[in-house]
């Protein structure tokens, strides 16, 4: 497997026509209705159209971004970015880290130093991980794939390749929203090299029995029910994806406002903000992901995983087992929160949490939190 290093180096044409588009957007009218109760609060949009043409800094973050050790391999046909970080400790564990939609590997800089140093932040330097995060095909500098078939089992076969290329025969897994998916693959196809999977987010996807089998309990009822209501009431972009991708893609891959709206509304949705999303995430972090989608042209590509999974679901047969240990951290804002009697139907959990506070982009909102709970669970299977 062909490995070369890899730094961002974004064209100064490219910055300046993105300031052009943004100074030229044309604002849809308003409508006399809450704040956000129809999606983006454009009075929110257009502070943070003007900070983007302004006072955004975009060569300060790819500095940053270049400071992570970032390559690409060519895993047959297709060009995959990723960060490898090697662990300081006396055996750190290989861990690969898996992103989803609307984020991206740089949800994953703060805590990577929880995980690959950890005596860094005060922990047990016998905890160190190598640690891997790959940009999903499609997403950001990764290649996009140019033709169908690219599901989460694809790219869970694609990890293996770029872990074993690496040196990693076994290795753990670690993932949220789509990424949890990929995880997940992982742990059901490919046990031989998979020791464990941590997950915070369980895919909707995910069905290990039927809605009306008698064996539900209460509990399974009401988590089903909130997946249902959460569908219903936010749904509509999931099912776009999965279904008409392309349609959007035009527009959002046009308009750099159109992006921020599409995906800024998404992160203060689904965080624990308390519906001020500059409460968890600043300007420049929601900006540093919307310039990587944005210059890498990668929305429709990355959209398109949806109907990659719709075409090719996360389901398991009844009875079916997945024998990897799963640890699973429940973040009190996160958009599905399975009872462990729902996971278990499937999986073997060994450790199962609660956490104080947090939402969907858990590693973004609570590094150190999450990056425990990591820690802890694959204490026992270091070898």
């Amino acid at each position: 497997m062909q490995i070369t290093p890899f730094q961002i180096s974004i064209a100064d044409f490219e910055l300046d026509a993105l300031k052009t588009r943004l100074k030229h957007t044309r604002w849809p009218d308003a409508f006399d209705s809450p704040p956000w109760a129809l999606g983006i609060d454009l009075n929110y949009l257009r502070d943070l159209v003007d900070y983007w043409t302004g006072a955004y800094d975009w060569r300060n973050a790819e500095a940053q971004l270049n400071r992570e050790p970032q390559f690409v391999a060519q895993i047959g046909d297709l060009a995959v970015h990723f960060v490898h970080r090697r662990g300081i400790g006396p055996k750190p564990y290989p861990l690969v880290i898996t992103h989803g939609w609307p984020g991206s590997f740089i949800e994953f800089t703060d805590l990577l130093p929880h995980l690959c140093d950890p005596a860094s932040v005060g922990a047990d330097p016998a905890d160190a991980f190598d640690v891997v995060v790959p940009s999903m095909p499609g997403y950001g500098f990764s290649e996009r794939p140019a033709k169908p078939g690219m599901s989460v089992y694809a790219i869970a076969h694609l990890w293996v390749q770029l872990m074993r290329g690496l040196g990693y025969e076994r290795f753990g897994a670690q993932g949220g929203d789509l990424g949890a998916a990929v995880s997940i693959a992982l742990a059901a196809n490919h046990e031989r090299h998979v020791d464990g999977v941590h997950l915070n987010f369980l895919p909707s996807s995910y069905a290990p029995v039927a809605s009306d089998d008698p064996s539900i309990t209460q509990e399974e009822r009401d988590f089903l029910a909130s997946k249902a209501a959460f569908a219903d009431a936010e749904g509509a972009y999931a099912h776009m994806h999965a279904t008409k991708p392309h349609t959007a893609a035009v527009a959002l891959n046009d308009s750099p406002a159109g992006l921020a709206a599409w995906i800024v509304e998404k992160f203060r949705a689904w965080s624990d903000c308390d519906g001020e999303v500059e409460r968890v995430f600043s300007k420049d972090q929601l900006l540093t992901d919307l310039s990587l989608y944005w210059h890498t042209q990668t929305i429709g590509s990355s959209m398109r995983l949806y109907a990659e999974t719709r075409a090719q679901p996360l389901r398991f047969e009844p009875g079916q087992r997945v024998t990897p240990p799963l640890g699973f951290a429940r973040f009190p804002k996160e958009i599905s929160r399975p009872p462990r009697s729902w996971i278990e139907r499937v999986f073997n959990v060994t450790q199962f949490a609660d956490m104080p506070r947090g939402g969907h982009f858990a590693a973004m909102e609570q590094p150190a939190l999450l990056a425990e709970e990591i820690r802890r669970f694959f204490r026992p299977l270091r070898g």
